[in-house]
Formats: structure tokens, sequence, C-alpha cells
């Protein structure tokens, strides 16, 4: 009843333009902005009125909940044949002494050392290097399932997907079969960046190229597989930029419908080729969700990277269309601690993590990775907790 007293609001609200009343109707009523609409949002609306639109399709789609998991990273190595202008995380193989490169016993290592977690998802991303082939890579799985079959496997994104097949002489789908086989359960969002080529090529040049992200994710949605998307923002692009970028995954979804999640990933300025370009503020990044989320009609969940942006501002974004803030992480993963995200040391506990989604005033629900519910944390009490003993939580019905 609050949310639809909201949006009626702004249509009947004859202070705003005919486009904004227009558009907020549409958004009411279900229906697909364009893409010059979203332009005008990002160019035009207002912080409050962009918050309204996105909080009214974020509990159209998922009522009050925010989504969670229990999660750990594994990055095999920060080497990197490539040389991205906005990572501060990979080393060139000239530098690979001031790297690291896992073995896989390093890595069952790492794996077994959540034996006596409850975790779901380990999440595979790091650096592409020749050694890290089809075959290490399905070794590697089929030796995770076989300690730990019920652990879901994200692993590795188009760029480190189309190197190694390329590498093998194998076809993308012939890859991803052999990759799934092996089994990966799902793959990331990472290295989509900017979809424009001028853009793409300044920041990103000789990774795979758009087209290439595109049916990387396409083929394996054809074989019934689920994938994220991300959009790296706040660098050098414009609104028309992200719009764009906005647009071909909007099509791609209604396409094979295989994404579950968009992820905007904000450009960090520390210790890399791009240091001297500003970052954007906090008003931009609440900005950025809520267009994502008003555009996007076709995705299910937006998701707020915590360590990336901090845990005020994963909290805020809840507000402006999020509703998912990722995981408990508790890793060490450095692909943005080392670009100056928030959180240096990204590594939530359950507890901390459910408190921040309820201060929020939502309902925190632990998932698995294809938010298939696992926990409603709402009502849970954690015995060593006493913030919540001395006033009320509202969370909303």
């Amino acid at each position: 009843m609050e949310r639809t007293y909201a949006i009626e609001s702004l249509v009947k609200d004859t202070s705003l333009s005919p486009q904004e009343r227009d558009i907020a109707a549409r958004v009411r009523d279900g229906a697909r902005i364009t893409t010059d609409d979203a332009l005008f949002l990002y160019a035009h609306g207002s912080l409050s009125y962009l918050g309204v639109l996105a909080n009214y399709i974020r509990e159209q789609k998922n009522g009050n909940n925010t989504y969670f998991n229990r999660n750990f990273h594994v990055e095999p190595t920060n080497v990197c044949v490539y040389s991205c202008a906005f990572c501060s995380y990979s080393r060139l193989i000239k530098q690979r002494a001031d790297g690291w490169e896992l073995t896989m016993d390093q890595i069952m290592d790492i794996i077994k050392k959540y034996d006596d977690q409850p975790v779901t998802e380990v999440h595979f991303t790091g650096g592409v290097l020749p050694q890290y082939d089809v075959g290490f890579y399905e070794e590697l799985f089929r030796r995770i399932k076989a300690h730990r079959p019920e652990l879901h496997i994200k692993a590795l994104t188009p760029v480190e997907y189309h190197y190694i097949f390329k590498k093998a002489k194998l076809s993308y789908r012939e890859g991803l079969e052999r990759m799934r086989a092996a089994g990966v359960d799902s793959m990331p969002g990472g290295g989509a960046e900017i979809f424009d080529k001028d853009i793409r090529d300044k920041i990103a040049g000789g990774k795979c190229s758009t087209e290439q992200w595109l049916e990387i994710h396409e083929i394996w949605h054809e074989l019934g597989m689920r994938s994220n998307a991300t959009m790296l923002y706040g660098h050098i692009e414009n609104y028309a930029h992200r719009v764009d970028h906005l647009d071909r995954l909007r099509r791609l979804q209604d396409k094979t419908g295989g994404f579950m999640t968009f992820i905007p990933l904000k450009f960090r300025n520390k210790n890399n080729q791009m240091s001297h370009v500003p970052e954007v503020s906090l008003i931009e990044d609440l900005r950025n969700y809520a267009v994502s989320r008003i555009f996007l009609d076709n995705f299910d969940h937006i998701k707020a990277y915590w360590p990336m942006i901090g845990r005020d501002v994963a909290q805020m974004s809840m507000a402006f269309g999020v509703d998912d803030i990722d995981g408990t992480i508790d890793d060490t993963t450095k692909i943005y601690s080392m670009a100056g995200a928030e959180e240096q040391n990204p590594a939530m506990t359950t507890r901390e993590i459910v408190n921040l989604i309820r201060l929020g005033g939502r309902r925190p629900i632990e998932r698995d990775t294809l938010y298939h519910v696992i926990k409603d944390y709402t009502d849970e009490v954690f015995p060593e907790d006493n913030q919540y003993r001395n006033y009320e939580i509202k969370i909303k019905p």
C-alpha cells in the first residue's frame, strides 16, 4: 500500500514534467521504459524520484526481501596476460614476481579450509595465464566436486573462457559443455566492463570483445545454465554508454532468460593506470542502481557488491532498487581492495550481514546461488547480539 501510494503521487504530481509522470505511470503499470527514457532518468531524474520508482519495482519483484549467501572467493592468480587500464589487481607476466600463482593443491587447501563451515558457494575468478588451461580447470572442478559435491561452483568469466578455449582450439560450445561436465554450476558476471567498443578498447583492449562476452553467456544459457552480468561504471564512460550496455543485456535476457542478477561495479581509482580519473559520488552510485533497476525489467535481482562500496552504501542501496548485497565473502579477495574499495578485508559474519539488512528495514533471506531460500532470518535472535534489545526494528510487511 505504501509503495503504491508513493508511485501514484508521482503520476499525479503536476510539478513533475510530462515525461516524468509518463515514466512513473508506465512503471506503475509494469510497462517497459525505452532507452531514451533511461537516458532521461540518468540526466534529469531527481534521486528521490528515482528511488520511488526503483523501490516500487524492487518490492513488486521481491517484496521486502534482501538476499545474501554464504560464500568465499578463490583467486588462483593475479598474474595476467592482459593489462586493463582500470585494474589494480593484476600483474603482467614480466611482473610476476610481485604476484601469486596457486597450484591445484594450494587451491584445494583453500577449499578444505571451509569444510566445517556452512558455505554454499565458491566463486572463482582471477588473472589469465597459459598454465590455467582447460585441462587444469577440468581437473580442479572435478576434484572439488568429489571432495564436496554440494558446493556450488561459480567459475570464470567469458574473458577467461575465451582465452582458454581459443588456446585449446575449442569452440565456445564445446568448451562450455566440458566446463559444465566438470562441475561448473553457474557463471559470474565479470569481464563485461562497458560494451561500447571505443570505451572498451581504451580501458580493456585485447580482452574478449563485447560480442564474444555476450555470445559466451548466450551459449551458457542455451545449455540450461544461469549466469550474472556486470557493468563497470564511473570512469570515462557517459550516460549513453551505460544505457547502451543495459540495453544489450536486456535484449539478451529477452532472448534467453538466463541471467539471474545484474551487478553494477564502481570504478575505484587506486593503484591503476586510471588513477587520474576521479571516482563518482555516492549520489551517482545510488542513481545508477536505481536506473538499472528501472530499465532491466526482465532481471529478477539487482546486487550491490558491499566490499566495493562499503556496508553503509550497501544498506542505503536497498532503497534504490537493490535486493541483494552478495555474501559473507569471508575470503582474501583482493580484486577490489587493491583498487581502494571501501572494505580492505572483506568479510562479514552471518550475524553482521543479517543485522545490516535488518537495520535497513528489510527482511534478511539467506539464499543459495540460484536464489532458492535457505533461511529467513527476520525473527532470528543471535544470543551474542545485544543491540536489538532496547528498541523495536520495523520490518515492512
